[in-house]
């Protein structure tokens, strides 16, 4: 079950990469093998190329239980560490790095970003016509723990409307119940992004 996971996680960061999201070695995938634990992308690795041995499986408190030699999890391990432990529905965390998510940030006030009232919002589980949805917004902290910290704290309260978050000048990350889940949502997401670029230039809604 393990290596099908992980084998999963590598398709997806290959496409992923083609699409632009994941260039370098941006971005991290993580996927449950457990209630309490989670196989990660490791630190540093190109995403259009990943194998079963780039992956590190930890725990919910971040404790390492399986890591190849030289290999470590990637540095954002702990935003995965903080949704698995406020959703439980969460399965599978996709973290890309978008041209049209970074500038969206930039949309953004008071911390959330008011997604467009499209149609495509149906998939993320909002079911009603011309909807009023915000997209949580955390800032960019230096220190990666603390914007895990200031997003546990934010789900800890209320979770989002739909199951993504946005970090400013970072990447978004979304979740869902399986990989065809997550990347639906991951998808509907990018697709919000897009049109709000696209209105921005257009002058729509202005």
């Amino acid at each position: 079950m393990a290596e099908d996971l992980r084998q999963g996680l590598c398709a997806a960061a290959a496409d992923f990469y083609q699409r632009g999201w994941m260039l370098g070695t941006a971005g991290n995938l993580s996927a449950r093998s457990a209630p309490d634990r989670f196989w990660i992308t490791a630190s540093g690795r190109p995403k259009d190329r990943l194998t079963l041995q780039d992956f590190v499986e930890m725990d919910l408190a971040g404790q390492v239980h399986s890591a190849p030699d030289g290999r470590r999890p990637s540095a954002e391990a702990c935003i995965h560490q903080a949704i698995y432990r406020q959703v439980p529905d969460a399965r599978v965390i996709y973290h890309v790095h978008s041209v049209e998510a970074n500038l969206c940030g930039h949309f953004a006030t008071d911390g959330l970003l008011r997604l467009p009232p499209l149609e495509m919002l149906k998939g993320l589980g909002v079911a009603v016509a011309e909807p009023r949805v915000d997209l949580p917004v955390f800032p960019n902290f230096v220190e990666v723990p603390q914007i895990a910290a200031a997003m546990e704290r934010s789900f800890a309260q209320a979770l989002p409307h739909v199951p993504g978050a946005l970090i400013h000048l970072h990447g978004v990350t979304a979740w869902g119940r399986d990989r065809t889940a997550a990347r639906h949502h991951l998808e509907l997401l990018e697709y919000c992004f897009r049109y709000l670029v696209q209105a921005k230039l257009l002058a729509i809604g202005a």
